[in-house]
């Protein structure tokens, strides 16, 4: 028995696929500054971005010759301090919210499991909740938002960890709390915005996602956090592997399932919540990273984490793209306008196979 995984690995031409995704990846982010409310020429754009990324060894002066300095200088600010810092955030929520979502999926052998799964984008909106409540009308609401959301969603996912060290915290069990949880932090929730009606209006962005208030701390942040856990979540992709075998494979090779479902969890619970404290409610990228990568390369987990990394991050910075280009609407709306179709194929199918394997 191959101890990498349940399958051989997929042939070296399928792998085509991901780096192809690699290498567009870059290439998207470099036009996605383009795109704006504001209509910035192209060539501006293009030279406020080789100046800076270059030091300023290319284009020394992004705004020499233009016809109006003034408004160049505006175009500088908004390009390097407003557009980039959201094309990051983009990437960076897109990629930890995929290898979120193939973890999951791989660790409760579940193809409808994301990283909200878990409860844990319920417990960020819960603390952002509580900061549009109770700092109504105080600076301090920038800062507490990202601080609230995080420990929120953070605090659930220590709450879930709790119950799969527990001696009842099976894969069913941890999915039932999970729903549980989910169902009465969104009654908070219910209970906190009716309490200051106030509030509601103002956390329906939040709740619908958007990168565009990212700053360069928090795309920092996002990306020291991302590496950190990509890198661990990778370490564990042969685990991953064994686990798609059953719980006794896994042992008779000496994995220890319930040690690797409490690792993953918290693992996975910190990506997501990085992703939450700063992006708000982005659904379904953790949902169908991990599918397309295992449609077009292969279902070895080495490969589903690392390409649900970089599918999470296309997808999410093409829907912010397209968001910009046509409609400037929160980008978890167009999530979900491919996440929602994508979902019911999965449950159609996988009803249409339990009917026939249940005649």
């Amino acid at each position: 028995m191959d101890p990498r995984g349940p399958t051989d690995p997929a042939p070296r031409r399928s792998y085509r696929w991901l780096w192809l995704l690699v290498a567009g990846l870059p290439g998207l982010a470099f036009v996605s500054p383009l795109f704006g409310p504001t209509a910035i020429p192209a060539g501006v754009v293009l030279q406020v971005l080789g100046h800076e990324l270059t030091g300023g060894l290319l284009f020394p002066n992004p705004c020499a010759g233009a016809s109006l300095p003034d408004s160049c200088s505006t175009y500088f600010v908004i390009v390097w301090q407003i557009r980039v810092p959201a094309v990051l955030l983009a990437i960076g929520v897109g990629a930890a919210l995929g290898i979120s979502g193939g973890t999951l999926q791989g660790l409760f052998r579940n193809p409808l499991a994301d990283p909200f799964l878990l409860g844990i984008s319920s417990g960020g909106t819960l603390g952002a909740v509580i900061v549009f409540v109770f700092f109504i009308g105080s600076p301090q609401v920038t800062a507490a938002l990202p601080l609230f959301a995080f420990a929120g969603a953070l605090a659930t996912g220590l709450v879930m960890l709790a119950v799969a060290r527990s001696r009842v915290g099976s894969v069913e069990t941890l999915l039932l709390a999970g729903v549980g949880l989910s169902s009465l932090l969104s009654s908070i929730v219910a209970f906190l915005l009716i309490y200051n009606r106030q509030a509601s209006t103002q956390i329906t962005d939040w709740l619908l996602g958007s990168v565009a208030g990212g700053t360069w701390p928090e795309v920092g942040i996002t990306f020291l956090v991302l590496l950190a856990v990509s890198f661990l979540l990778l370490l564990h992709s042969r685990e991953l592997n064994l686990i798609q075998l059953g719980n006794d494979v896994a042992q008779s090779v000496g994995v220890d399932p319930s040690r690797v479902r409490v690792r993953l969890i918290l693992l996975a619970s910190l990506a997501t919540a990085t992703a939450v404290a700063f992006a708000g409610i982005i659904g379904f990228v953790g949902l169908v990273a991990p599918h397309v990568i295992r449609r077009l390369v292969a279902v070895d987990y080495r490969a589903v984490l690392a390409g649900s990394l970089v599918v999470g991050a296309v997808f999410l910075l093409a829907a912010w793209d397209i968001d910009l280009f046509f409609a400037e609407l929160p980008i978890g709306i167009f999530t979900a306008f491919v996440g929602v179709p994508f979902f019911l194929a999965i449950l159609f199918r996988r009803s249409e196979r339990s009917t026939m394997g249940g005649g």
